[in-house]
């Protein structure tokens, strides 16, 4: 049996489709119910169904009377704010496509991006850095004034046609852009039962902040497409606050990634967290000793999905389908997936190879902007190939092997080494700089960096600052009198992250 799983794809998109009318299909119907809760530890602010639609399609009349074309790219420099969301939904209810950019991203960071994406727009929060570019700004507070126009119509159109563009770590060491259709969100609806076990009388706590793309699809997006409450942190709330505020707010499923889950057990090795149902984590690998210990203190199961920032996530375990010891779960509902061998056909169950998704996905990405080179490479015949070393048992489970390349994981955000060893080697005395995920505990791993040169791991520290975001900043530095390479001359990354994790005994 080969290593192939074909699910009847679900209905089609409609004809005639905008992203952000689906998601708030439901808004009229629900009324006051609260769509939006941003929660701290002794108050929360409420948005309701029809007020989240009143902001979002005054949002679009707002933008349209600033005389935007159809298609035009808006950069969305916003921090953990409600809106940025608004922003998101308005500009894609307008016919206008957004681009949401993390705002730890530093002024170089964020101009080379604006220079590739020629913005027509930025729209900026409160202390965010901006990039140096001719784009005209949109302050936050101008934003918030939008909420009270009349509300726009929204632009529908071919579900195929661009909805959004988000930016993903490359191999190449550059962000890629990342750009998606409309229909991208009617192909969610195979996350609704295939991970989350989702219905409209749910209340999802989402970890993250709003300007995270796992919150706005999990934490957000989905959530509202069902009529279901978002409850989203407010700022200030740490690790330590989650179990008071899952109880408080009545939280029947919890999202984030496994390094939150790890710190709130550090303070809470018991829960009483009567209304959840589960857990969802997604983002990095999820390990056996994390979920037995979730399981233990709250009585509730941990549900993982592996995705990408190319067609978000396609594998998971769910409520309904739990996996099986040793893998991350199931082809969701309407997958077709493969696992593939050298040649580009499937491989035999059981046997590892690279796990692909068929371009016939109706979530898969239209590709990566202006670089449709790239965008080939990454297809052998009708699949899209993932990048990630699994195996497919008989009865479909997935289970994780490994990267085919040396992609780093910081607290669920990918991170290309090659971007890490640019900045870097621009100082100049680092010397050849190697960038790894280093595991430094059994169950934590962090970036760090080989280098030869003669600067000092503080001066690197604080190169590092000026010209990446925290999330890509090293944690540990060592150096080495020189980098181990292959027979070719290349970097052994993975045999320099393996001797110095023997070395520390793990």
């Amino acid at each position: 049996m080969r290593a192939v799983c074909n699910h009847a794809l679900p209905d089609p998109c409609p004809a005639a489709f905008n992203m952000a009318a689906h998601v708030l299909a439901r808004a009229p119907a629900l009324g006051t119910k609260s769509a939006l809760m941003i929660v701290t530890a002794t108050e929360a602010e409420r948005w309701s169904y029809a007020r989240l639609e009143e902001a979002v399609r005054g949002c679009a009349t707002g933008l349209l009377a600033l005389g935007l074309e159809p298609g035009a790219r808006l950069l969305l420099r916003l921090g953990n704010t409600p809106e940025f969301a608004v922003a998101f939904l308005g500009a894609i209810a307008a016919g206008l496509v957004p681009v949401p950019t993390s705002s730890q991203l530093t002024a170089p960071e964020i101009t080379r991006l604006a220079r590739e994406l020629s913005p027509a727009l930025v729209i900026a929060g409160e202390a965010i850095a901006l990039p140096d570019h001719p784009a005209p700004v949109l302050r936050e507070s101008a934003l918030r004034g939008f909420e009270a126009l009349e509300p726009a119509a929204y632009a529908m159109g071919g579900p195929d046609r661009l909805g959004y563009i988000i930016y993903t770590s490359g191999t190449s060491g550059r962000p890629r852009a990342v750009m998606h259709a409309h229909r991208a969100i009617w192909a969610r609806r195979m996350m609704h039962a295939g991970w989350y076990g989702l219905g409209e009388t749910d209340r999802l706590l989402h970890a993250g902040a709003f300007n995270w793309t796992y919150t706005l699809g999990t934490g957000l997006m989905d959530p509202w497409s069902v009529g279901a409450t978002a409850l989203i942190p407010g700022e200030g709330v740490t690790s330590d606050q989650f179990g008071h505020l899952l109880r408080r707010y009545d939280a029947s499923i919890f999202a984030a990634v496994p390094g939150v889950y790890r710190q709130i057990l550090k303070h809470d090795e018991r829960l009483v967290l009567p209304r959840l149902r589960h857990g969802l984590s997604a983002g990095e690998s999820l390990s056996p000793g994390l979920r037995s210990a979730w399981k233990d203190a709250t009585g509730t199961s941990l549900h993982e999905a592996l995705g990408m920032s190319e067609c978000s996530t396609f594998v998971s375990s769910c409520p309904g389908h739990p996996a099986p010891a040793g893998t991350i779960g199931y082809p969701q509902p309407g997958r077709h997936l493969a696992v593939l061998g050298p040649d580009g056909t499937p491989v035999g169950r059981g046997e590892p190879g690279i796990l692909a998704v068929h371009r016939s996905d109706p979530g898969l990405f239209l590709g990566y902007l202006d670089a449709p080179e790239e965008t080939a490479a990454r297809y052998q015949g009708d699949w899209f190939v993932t990048g990630d070393t699994v195996t497919m048992a008989g009865d479909g489970a997935i289970a994780y092997v490994a990267r085919s390349d040396d992609m780093m994981n910081a607290g669920g955000y990918r991170v290309s080494p090659l971007e890490v060893e640019a900045a870097l080697m621009a100082h100049p005395a680092a010397g050849e700089v190697a960038a790894v995920e280093l595991r430094v505990k059994p169950e934590v791993c962090v970036i760090a960096v080989f280098y030869t040169g003669s600067a000092g791991a503080e001066a690197l520290e604080t190169h590092a600052a000026a010209c990446l975001a925290r999330y890509k900043q090293p944690r540990i530095y060592i150096h080495l009198a020189a980098l181990t390479k292959n027979a070719n001359g290349k970097l052994n990354r993975g045999a320099m992250r393996r001797a110095e994790e023997a070395r520390r005994g793990l």
